[in-house]
């Protein structure tokens, strides 16, 4: 896990939604509190999230889009294919990040080491340095509580901030049928 943020995406029964902090860390000290680390790609059908160097992701998320564009957005088929070109090359492959990519039917996690993981539950996933608390907050909140999926990571991910100095209540939004909230 990365020292940098907290990620955490929920595919829930109505939407599928993806938020992040705003923390840019170097070092001990915090650089920037209202980064953006999310975004949509293919035309706002997939959700996307990223921990690690931000240049890195950028790369990523740009060679993700090229996979998604190849694959007719084929969120399955791209994410393995992504994976092999991150996987086989030197040079990617020593990039600092990993992300998650969703949409209404999958969730995967995504890193250089070739890695393509569909959670267990098939609805939850996080990465970085608070992803262990805004998951635990999520099941809990969503086995405990009757927020909807937006509502469940805003308030997940604001727990880890709570909890995990490399992430802040900056918190983004992005569900499929929306814009940053």
């Amino acid at each position: 896990m990365f020292d940098a943020t907290t990620i955490l995406a929920y595919k829930g029964k109505n939407r599928a939604v993806i938020g992040g902090d705003g923390q840019v860390t170097f070092g001990n000290s915090v650089l920037k509190g209202n980064a953006t680390k999310i975004r949509t790609l293919y035309n706002g059908k997939i959700l996307a999230g990223f921990a690690g160097s931000t240049a890195d992701a950028f790369n990523l998320f740009d060679m993700f889009e090229e996979f998604l564009e190849a694959k007719k957005g084929d969120i399955l088929k791209s994410v393995v294919e992504f994976s092999k070109a991150w996987r086989k090359d030197r040079v990617l492959r020593r990039l600092e990040a990993m992300m998650i990519v969703l949409n209404s039917e999958h969730i995967f996690i995504l890193t250089g080491n070739g890695d393509v993981v569909e959670p267990e539950d098939g609805e939850i996933a996080s990465i970085g340095s608070g992803g262990n608390f805004a998951i635990s907050a999520a099941r809990a909140l969503k086995k405990h509580s009757s927020l909807d999926e937006e509502a469940l990571v805003r308030e997940s991910l604001s727990i880890a901030a709570d909890l995990c100095i490399y992430t802040n209540h900056n918190i983004k939004i992005l569900s499929l049928d929306g814009e940053p909230k």
